[in-house]
């Protein structure tokens, strides 16, 4: 499966949007098929939720939303290495309190590298949820301008 995705970074560096989306219920190996590409393309992964939280605690709470998305630009830019972009454990760009799009926050990342991203929600018929329906943080998508990959 490493390598189908691998051949999938490599095929899509001639797309526009080039975000790859990791798919799969928990616990069933986004984390470490992201932590495996790291390793195989020499590259750092971005814990969103680890780094882009302690620069967060730098920012006074009622500007953190004003500066989430600048600081996260710079963060992908500092981790990204040969055009490639690796993002895990993204459930903080969904606070609500941050009032962030998560997959346009990508989707713009995605424009400048190559993102493959570890996706904590589910993918059923053509559309990319996050939460339950009727959770504060719930999200629906569709999956235009991204490439889905379902690990079973």
């Amino acid at each position: 499966m490493i390598g189908n995705l691998n051949q999938l970074v490599d095929d899509i560096s001639g797309v526009n949007s080039k975000l790859i989306l990791l798919v799969g219920p928990p616990r069933s190996g986004k984390s470490n098929m992201v932590r495996q590409l790291a390793e195989l393309r020499q590259a750092r992964v971005l814990s969103v939720g680890a780094v882009l939280g302690r620069e967060m605690l730098k920012v006074p709470g009622t500007r953190r939303h004003l500066q989430a998305a600048h600081l996260l630009k710079e963060l992908a830019d500092g981790f990204a290495s040969n055009g490639l972009l690796l993002l895990d454990n993204i459930e903080l760009l969904f606070d609500r309190t941050l009032q962030l799009n998560p997959l346009d926050l990508m989707k713009r990342l995605a424009h400048a590298h190559r993102v493959v991203a570890a996706w904590p929600g589910e993918l059923q018929a053509g559309r990319l949820s996050y939460a339950t329906t009727g959770h504060p943080e719930h999200q629906d998508y569709g999956i235009d301008g991204l490439v889905p990959f379902k690990i079973h």
